[in-house]
């Protein structure tokens, strides 16, 4: 016995037998028949033609997207769109989505779209889909479709800076952010320094922005700097931001101006405060024992002064604080002390007196000189003049021949030695006459 479709022989049997198809498809439609092969005198026999058609469980699918032509960086929802046959509607379905021969999120879902949220340009390509049944397994494929996404070049580069407090201080961190105000895919930051021109760093990302970042911000840091971005178009470069860094004050040194070696009440004293580094402008206090004597500025950097008269109650420490926002620093203590007006006025008075008294006794030392001079002479006259043994005094006169006169009869010579309004001191000066030779 053999089976026939479409005149054209399936299988033959031995015996009679029954033929099956396991799982029918399309191509198995058709006209079917069977006969018999005579033996002997007995010719074939066959049977009737039966016509089969075969009904799509369901149809091949078709692969559908909400845009063939998107936007680097947009999304796009596939749909693997078929129907099942009326008399099946009972039966599930499933589906796959493909890329380039690669599976699509989780293969074989209950549901026929696929959402993709984000296409960029390596995404270009071929794409289709598969639908299965469960039970039966029925499988069949889409066409592909060719799905080509759109680069944007980029626009509008900007580049900016981010530092704590708004403002960019030495070893504190600093972020130059480059940005993009448009463009799609894979964008390219780099950023440079106008002096040098050499890369400072470059990040590839899929993002609008980019942050570079120095961790500690040294002085030379200051400058001009740039960046560029690069989506594969053409690099495009942002304006040029200058960059300044300011520097915390560092202690400053406190220098006391008097003067005289030793200051005195009633002198003028300067105090000058002056920090070494530190942005400007700069203010300084000044302390007398931790209490404010008052401030004073420095608007273009450098130190500043501050002025005092003196009293008897400005001895002690003296200290001043810088500080320009970023941090104050206070300078190490400056002792001084000041000695009152009696103290100076003893001091000269003193002097003044040494002086005259010296002036005194030089005096006396050359009246004695002179004295002693004239009574020596006087004496060698006298006895040239007078034999030995022979005496020219009478009895009298012999009894006043003392050349010292009694106390009584001396008149003392008094000289003022200091004309300042202080304790007087005098001296005494003694005149003694020789007396003068009888006749």
């Amino acid at each position: 016995m053999a089976y026939y479709k479409n005149n054209r022989e399936l299988t033959v049997f031995k015996e009679m037998s029954s033929f099956r198809i396991q799982s029918a498809v399309l191509s198995d439609s058709g006209n079917y028949f069977c006969s018999t092969k005579g033996k002997l005198m007995f010719s074939d026999q066959s049977s009737n033609i039966v016509k089969i058609r075969v009904q799509e469980l369901f149809q091949h699918p078709v692969l559908t997207a909400s845009d063939f032509q998107p936007i680097e960086g947009g999304p796009v929802s596939l749909t693997c769109e078929t129907r099942l046959s009326p008399q099946r509607l009972y039966v599930q379905l499933r589906f796959c989505f493909f890329r380039e021969n690669q599976v699509l999120g989780s293969c074989w879902s209950s549901s026929p779209e696929l959402q993709i949220p984000a296409m960029w340009s390596d995404d270009t390509g071929s794409y289709w889909c598969k639908a299965e049944t469960v039970t039966p397994r029925v499988r069949k494929q889409s066409l592909q479709s060719q799905i080509h996404v759109r680069r944007i070049p980029i626009s509008n580069v900007s580049l900016e800076t981010r530092a704590p407090g708004g403002q960019v201080t030495e070893g504190q961190r600093l972020i130059l952010l480059c940005s993009v105000a448009g463009g799609t895919g894979n964008v390219t930051f780099s950023w440079y320094r106008e002096a040098t021109g050499t890369s400072l760093g470059k990040k590839t990302q899929h993002s609008l922005s980019a942050e570079l970042e120095i961790l500690a911000v040294k002085e030379s840091d200051a400058g001009k700097y740039y960046c560029q971005a690069d989506n594969g178009h053409e690099p495009i470069q942002s304006e040029v931001v200058n960059i300044s860094v300011r520097i915390p004050v560092s202690c400053p040194v406190l220098t006391l101006r008097a003067p005289r070696p030793q200051a005195v009440v009633g002198d003028l004293l300067t105090l000058h405060c002056e920090a070494q580094r530190g942005s400007s402008p700069i203010q300084y206090w000044f302390y007398h024992e931790n209490v404010t004597l008052g401030n004073s500025s420095a608007p273009s950097g450098g130190g500043a002064s501050f002025n005092i008269s003196l009293t008897a109650e400005h001895s002690g420490n003296y200290s001043c604080e810088a500080d320009n926002g970023l941090g104050a620093h206070r300078s190490e203590a400056v002792p001084i002390s000041i000695s009152g007006p009696d103290g100076y006025r003893r001091d000269l008075t003193t002097a003044t007196v040494l002086g005259g008294l010296f002036g005194v006794l030089g005096f006396i030392a050359v009246a004695l000189l002179l004295y002693c001079l004239f009574h020596k002479i006087s004496g060698e006259s006298y006895a040239t003049s007078e034999p030995r043994g022979t005496s020219r005094l009478n009895p009298q006169a012999s009894t006043h021949s003392s050349p010292i006169p009694d106390m009584e009869e001396l008149q003392p010579v008094y000289a003022n030695v200091g004309s300042v309004d202080v304790d007087v001191v005098y001296s005494q000066v003694w005149s003694i006459q020789q007396p003068e030779d009888s006749a």
